[in-house]
């Protein structure tokens, strides 16, 4: 009995009948840095003999702040993460949360009950006066910072312990994950910069790769599953693959570029469709900032091995650029004449390709061979802005031709009606024109 109260002693200097609040990683920021209230939070050590003579008092000073001040205690020997968040080096340290939670300034006062309560009425009495002036907002706390000021962050998703698995885990899309505190300078660095390439990834993917942000101080048992032990760590998930961390660039060009290829190693081969009506250019062409046309030879000149070779060709271009969300079309010479003709194809022969900006009405011509090499040396000019255009003709789509689908068979020459001889009399006729 002696050594159970003995060990009790020594590992608990406040119980749940204090008005002290005890304080722990798991409720901190919850309790100090999202909250309203001025606080005085005391680290300490069960074992330090200052901390075990402050404790009655500081037990005083609680009670009668009792719904004025809040008054908490971190057991910072058992969670020395969280004491070293804040620079605690010796027992006791109290610290003053008060407008700005993330700028905790030091106690530097007495130890009795009285010195506290004056130095909490006075710390909360310029708080008032503070906000009187205008010159705070209240409070700064880690929700409100990721969530206002510093640039837009609707398109940047926060996780918590109990969304995570059912977002990211279950998803078949690409997330891109920080793991922050709200204490962490680099973080609010990176912040603006995330928040900007959210918002551009999400419109770029079309959704399928997405950026969150995980406050790894209150969600700890993600932070422990995922082994977080510097701010901000950034991992990426994607299904049926282990985490890996993100080692790249933290501006906004960096980690769209990252994104931008995650997306690319994980979509669909892009697909690749003949013009059979108005409503198929449209849509892709639209839809893209550029649209690849070709214009293939006739089946008859070809036959279908040949039209094969070509849209081959075609389907491994539009792979290897396929982070560039182009779109990908095709007609047969002379199904779409007045399509041709807007786009100066047909005076050199087949096959032939333009990339038409649909929003600026402006076309580039393949100029070298209709293979690998000639049109990856076209696309490549392109993508980096390279390339004389021209305007569409007529400054717009001319009308598109319905047409039946091609069937992926050889073509056939038109069936000719006989001509039947037989009634010909042949000996009629002047032998020298025969």
């Amino acid at each position: 009995t002696v050594s159970c109260t003995l060990f009790l002693a020594v590992n608990g200097l406040y119980s749940a009948s204090d008005d002290v609040i005890e304080l722990t990683p798991t409720n901190f920021n919850k309790e100090v840095i999202q909250s309203e209230s001025l606080w005085l939070v005391e680290f300490y050590a069960p074992w330090c003999g200052h901390c075990q003579r402050l404790t009655p008092e500081w037990k005083k000073a609680a009670t009668a702040l009792k719904g004025v001040v809040k008054v908490g205690a971190v057991d910072a020997d058992k969670h020395q993460s969280l004491g070293g968040q804040y620079g605690v080096r010796g027992f006791p340290t109290i610290k003053i949360f008060g407008a700005n939670k993330n700028k905790a300034e030091d106690y530097q006062g007495g130890r009795t009950s009285d010195a506290i309560v004056d130095a909490a009425l006075s710390a909360l009495r310029s708080l008032v006066k503070d906000r009187l002036s205008g010159r705070s907002g209240g409070y700064s706390s880690g929700k409100q910072s990721r969530e206002s000021g510093g640039g837009d962050k609707k398109d940047v998703i926060e996780l918590t312990d109990d969304s995570f698995d059912k977002n990211v885990i279950n998803s078949d899309d690409v997330w891109m994950v920080e793991f922050y505190a709200p204490w962490c300078g680099h973080c609010k660095n990176l912040e603006p910069e995330w928040a900007a390439a959210a918002t551009e990834v999400k419109e770029q993917t079309k959704g399928k790769v997405k950026l969150a942000a995980v406050d790894a101080t209150v969600n700890q048992m993600l932070a422990g599953r995922y082994g977080i032990r510097g701010f901000p760590t950034i991992k990426i998930f994607q299904k049926g693959e282990d985490p890996v961390d993100y080692d790249g660039g933290r501006t906004r060009s960096d980690i769209i570029a990252r994104a931008l290829d995650l997306f690319s190693d994980n979509a669909p081969p892009p697909e690749l469709l003949e013009i059979i009506n108005e409503d198929v250019l449209k849509s892709i062409c639209d839809a893209h900032q550029l649209c690849i046309i070709s214009v293939l030879p006739h089946i008859l000149d070809t036959g279908a091995s040949g039209r094969n070779s070509y849209l081959d060709v075609m389907l491994k271009m539009a792979e290897k650029y396929k982070k560039k969300m182009w779109g990908w079309l095709w007609a047969e010479a002379g199904a779409q004449s007045d399509l041709e003709s807007s786009l100066g194809i047909g005076g050199f022969g087949y096959p032939a390709m333009a990339a038409v900006n649909a929003r600026k009405m402006k076309f580039a011509l393949l100029k070298g061979s209709f293979s690998e090499q000639g049109i990856n040396e076209f696309l490549r000019e392109l993508s980096v802005g390279r390339g004389s255009t021209a305007p569409v003709g007529g400054g717009a789509f001319p009308k598109i031709h319905s047409v039946e689908p091609w069937d992926g068979k050889d073509g056939e020459l038109p069936v000719e009606d006989d001509i039947d001889l037989s009634d010909v009399d042949l000996d009629d006729w002047d032998k020298d024109e025969l």
